[in-house]
């Protein structure tokens, strides 16, 4: 699973300056409140989501780069889970908060970090992993992740379908100062379909099924942290609000635990099947 010795520097600076761009979106917004425009609400979530990618997200994924172009194995399955994360939300802070300052800054991060996630899929061999994932783990991997993509699925197409049918379809989006809800719009065009042909590429033990699993793991927890995050600042900023509650921040807290588990439930399975590999017999040379 290890990036070629040739692309190795290459895909490093391009992983470097993903991760400083994320990180200097993160702290602008972070620690320039006053650039934001949008309600005092959604200030807050992109506030609360700025903390983690600043904390977690970047200074992750650099360690992920180096430990990359140093041969690590599992670096991979980081970096592209690190990516994947800073660019969902590198996506919310073009279109989540209304234009602002920091609008040439947020198309840096999102595309240096959409092109280093690309070309960190398309760089690394993933039979390695594939290899080392029994059927079993693979399975359960997998199902979870597909459990996931069919909640998530069915929650936002009632929300969606609720008020599309009703008298004022733009309901869903009042208090936001957006025109749509970006979240709607990149789960259900982008992740979630990306995220069923990776649960079932992981349930069939495809090679980049294997591997684009524990990536997603890594995204899912980041993600779930980010949006406890968010929601508390979000709901901080204004009391008032329904769009950030405090119910929300308990639930992702308690899915960034569940989403832990079965990281590290990959990570044993992984490691079970490299012994297992370890242990069999190879045939005598003829």
């Amino acid at each position: 699973m290890i990036v070629p010795d040739r692309q190795q520097g290459r895909l490093a600076w391009l992983i470097a300056a993903a991760a400083f761009a994320s990180a200097a979106a993160a702290s602008l917004t972070l620690f320039l409140p006053d650039v934001l425009l949008g309600p005092a609400v959604t200030n807050g979530n992109a506030r609360g989501t700025a903390l983690v990618m600043l904390v977690l997200g970047a200074p992750l994924l650099l360690a992920a780069g180096l430990l990359q172009q140093r041969g690590w194995r599992w670096a991979p399955v980081m970096c592209i889970g690190l990516l994947a994360y800073l660019a969902y939300n590198g996506f919310m802070f073009l279109t989540a908060t209304p234009y602002n300052r920091l609008f040439l800054v947020y198309v840096l991060a999102m595309s240096t970090t959409v092109f280093a996630l690309g070309a960190s899929v398309l760089r690394v061999e993933p039979s390695l992993v594939a290899e080392r994932l029994p059927r079993v783990p693979a399975r359960v991997v997998g199902g979870y992740i597909l459990t996931i993509v069919v909640l998530n699925t069915f929650l936002w197409l009632s929300k969606i379908v609720r008020t599309v049918l009703g008298e004022d379809p733009t309901t869903i989006v009042a208090g936001t100062g957006v025109a749509t809800n970006p979240v709607f719009v990149q789960d259900l065009v982008f992740w979630l379909p990306s995220a069923f042909i990776i649960g079932w590429l992981a349930w069939t033990r495809r090679p980049y099924g294997a591997l684009l699993a524990g990536a997603y793991l890594v995204y899912g927890v980041l993600e779930s942290v980010g949006v406890a995050v968010d929601q508390w600042f979000g709901t901080t900023a204004d009391p008032t609000t329904e769009i950030a509650t405090m119910g929300a921040v308990y639930l992702f807290a308690v899915l960034a635990v569940i989403g832990i588990g079965a990281l590290v439930f990959y990570a044993w399975a992984l490691q079970r099947g490299a012994v297992v590999r370890a242990e069999v017999p190879k045939p005598a040379a003829a």
